[in-house]
């Protein structure tokens, strides 16, 4: 049998690239209309793939406790992630909605004057802050009431408008909920089978493949089970204060503090701090130095002393880059956002990385 002459040799290196070019094209494609189909229900696979991670420690302990097949260990901890996590959200969430609702309409009827508390705080500066207020812009009082009432009534008026979509009960949310759980089972049962297949997959070094999922695995535990749980931790203080001090709308103050909570240079400061301000311009002033005790010496403690504790050092990455990976997810994934930038951001620093270290000429001795 003849040995393949050298033009014969260049043709099969070219039909192999071929091959390989095409069938990267090909993968390309059915990838990007995969995801395309996809996309009306995201979300419902993202908090799948998180709440599978967040959960399977729990379903491994059971398994290695009672000695449950992977289907009996998966359904009782999918149950006790509904109990732990999806129910209180869902029982949250329209108590929220509620209570928003109820703001808009109060704010609506006139019931809540926001414009006269804009009035009644601004009367209460001394002369020499008023005469700032006006230098910096602001003493068009009638101007700057008619923008806090604006922005006031248009954040009810969204939480209103959601009203209507979870009272009803929609298609979409039933069935994104149910595909949700539906993929939480399998993501449990077969999710080291599934990652062993995508590492496999995946053209990079054994060591770079790990690295990268030990840092997926643990930002996301880190924002969502220490962040989030932070962030709740502080939004329920702060409520609770609020409920004592007979300010309305506690449940609404308190999810909101929770949200800021998540944002670094910002925090539960942006709600509690003008509120207990008020109390003491405008009185009783002991309701606003009670406030703004708790405020700094317990809610603002919390961030301190449970954060570090619950994400570690290692996770975690610089407040800058959080504050604007959270925002920019926001604007782009909507409440998502909360979980899906700062994981963005994490995987940008370790691929670019790996990628430096890469590049890294070789030093000889």
């Amino acid at each position: 049998m003849k040995a393949p002459t050298g033009e014969h040799r260049l043709c099969m290196n070219n039909d192999a690239n071929l091959q390989k070019k095409t069938l990267l094209l090909l993968v390309v494609l059915v990838t990007l209309a995969f995801i395309w189909i996809m996309l009306p229900y995201y979300g419902a696979v993202f908090w799948a793939i998180i709440l599978g991670i967040l959960f399977t420690p729990i379903q491994r302990r059971l398994a290695q406790r009672f000695k449950w097949r992977r289907n009996i260990t998966s359904l009782a901890t999918l149950a006790i992630c509904l109990v732990v996590a999806v129910l209180p959200m869902i029982i949250i969430s329209a108590l929220l909605v509620q209570e928003g609702a109820a703001v808009y309409k109060s704010i609506e009827s006139g019931q809540w004057d926001i414009a006269g508390y804009v009035s009644q705080a601004r009367q209460a500066l001394p002369p020499s802050m008023q005469h700032m207020v006006d230098r910096l812009g602001l003493g068009n009082l009638d101007g700057l009431r008619e923008r806090v009432t604006q922005w006031a009534s248009a954040g009810g008026q969204v939480l209103a408008s959601q009203a209507f979509y979870v009272g009803q009960g929609t298609f979409e949310v039933i069935v994104g909920f149910g595909v949700m759980l539906y993929l939480l089972y399998f993501f449990l049962r077969d999710g080291p089978d599934l990652i062993r297949r995508l590492r496999s997959a995946v053209p990079l070094a054994e060591h770079q493949k790990r690295r990268l999922q030990l840092k997926f695995t643990r930002v996301v535990r880190a924002t969502v089970k220490g962040n989030m749980l932070v962030a709740m931790i502080q939004g329920a203080l702060g409520g609770v204060m609020f409920w004592a001090l007979g300010i309305p709308s506690s449940l609404l103050w308190a999810v909101l503090m929770a949200f800021l909570s998540l944002l670094p240079a910002v925090g539960a400061g942006v709600v509690w701090g003008p509120v207990a301000l008020y109390f003491i311009l405008s009185g009783p002033a002991w309701k606003g130095i009670t406030l703004a005790a708790f405020g700094v010496f317990v809610i603002g403690l919390v961030d301190n002393v449970l954060r570090p504790v619950l994400v570690g050092k290692d996770t975690r990455l610089p407040d800058y880059l959080v504050l604007v990976s959270t925002l920019g997810g926001l604007s782009v994934f909507g409440l998502n956002g909360f979980v899906i930038g700062p994981l963005i951001a994490s995987l940008f620093v370790s691929t670019w990385s790996l990628f430096a270290e890469q590049r890294k000429p070789l030093v000889l001795p």
